[in-house]
């Protein structure tokens, strides 16, 4: 079954108004939605960066949505025992709805706590722990771990009655084959179809093959081309650089300093710009046809309603 979702994008909404917009999502024919539990925003134009759990309860209370996923990096600006307490409460609240995508995260969201940030192996390494405390805590067991994260005598005392997927984020087919290895499914970015194969083989190849594949996309659509381009730049032009460099900056500032260098070219192969519907359906179909089964859409501008209004008439039902 495609699930066809809305992502929800804090850093560029206040969360009451994000809140709104994921129920127009819903009431419109989209049945899931992702979000990324951030504290800072990708830039200063962007402007907002909404506290990811408390917002996620709102929404699963006030929509009908069939699953509900967050963006997360456990480790350092939290503790994994958390995690699985806030992940497990809003599981049992709202069974079988809601679920984690885990990564290794970005200095700009955890060097908030002021320790040092590690290199990319040991974050790896620090996430793999915590990803097995969160499932020995799901189970039910009396977690102490002293290793990249220490754990003393932790148990969670409500519990879903099924523990909710964890999936690994992965944006290099590197982190993807590790990734396939340990998570319940991946979930990666939009990219051109040679680049998403790559990352879809090196999953399947590092042990997640039979697992489900989850596709953030990166789009930019308005009724006009021009604008939707322009909407593209003023919103999302931080982020089509490397992982490599994106996970060391560590303000916002530094982000939109780098944006200054990005000509409207340059977001070709990481944002889908464009003002015809059909062209956005031949796009997320070569998605489909790659194996992913949950497509969450994310469209960069400012222009929300149109968007959700407009997919839901025209592209959702031509997928389905």
């Amino acid at each position: 079954m495609l699930t066809l979702g809305y992502h929800a994008s804090h850093e560029q909404f206040p969360p009451s108004e994000l809140l709104r917009l994921v129920q127009r999502a819903n009431a419109a024919g989209f049945t899931a939605a992702l979000n990324s539990d951030h504290f800072h925003p990708w830039s200063e134009t962007q402007g907002h960066s909404g506290f990811a759990w408390s917002w996620m309860g709102a929404a699963l209370a006030t929509t009908k949505l069939t699953s509900l996923g967050v963006v997360n990096a456990p480790g350092q600006r939290y503790h994994p025992a958390i995690i699985a307490q806030a992940l497990g409460t809003l599981a049992e609240m709202f069974p079988r709805r809601a679920w984690a995508a885990l990564g290794s995260g970005q200095l700009v969201n955890e060097g908030v706590t002021g320790e040092p940030w590690p290199p990319k192996d040991v974050r790896n390494a620090r996430l793999r722990d915590c990803v097995e405390v969160m499932r020995a805590l799901f189970r039910g067991e009396t977690v102490t771990h002293r290793g990249l994260v220490r754990v003393e005598e932790a148990k969670l005392y409500s519990r879903p009655a099924q523990a909710p997927l964890l999936v690994g984020a992965a944006i290099t087919p590197q982190t993807a084959e590790w990734v396939g290895s340990w998570a319940d499914g991946l979930i990666t970015v939009s990219r051109p179809p040679e680049e998403l194969r790559k990352m879809v083989e090196a999953f399947r190849r590092g042990g997640g093959e039979g697992k489900p594949m989850f596709l953030k996309v990166q789009l930019s659509w308005a009724e006009d081309e021009q604008a939707a381009l322009q909407g593209a730049m003023e919103q999302w032009a931080p982020n089509i650089f490397a992982s490599s460099v994106l996970t060391d900056l560590r303000r916002p500032s530094q982000f939109e300093e780098l944006a200054r260098t990005v000509q409207p070219r340059d977001l070709e192969g990481h944002v889908r710009v464009s003002s015809s519907l059909q062209r956005h359906v031949d796009w997320l179909s070569q998605d489909v046809a790659l194996g992913f089964s949950r497509l969450y859409l994310h469209n960069v501008n400012r222009w929300q309603e149109p968007f959700i209004d407009a997919f839901a008439a025209r592209v959702l039902p031509a997928l389905r």
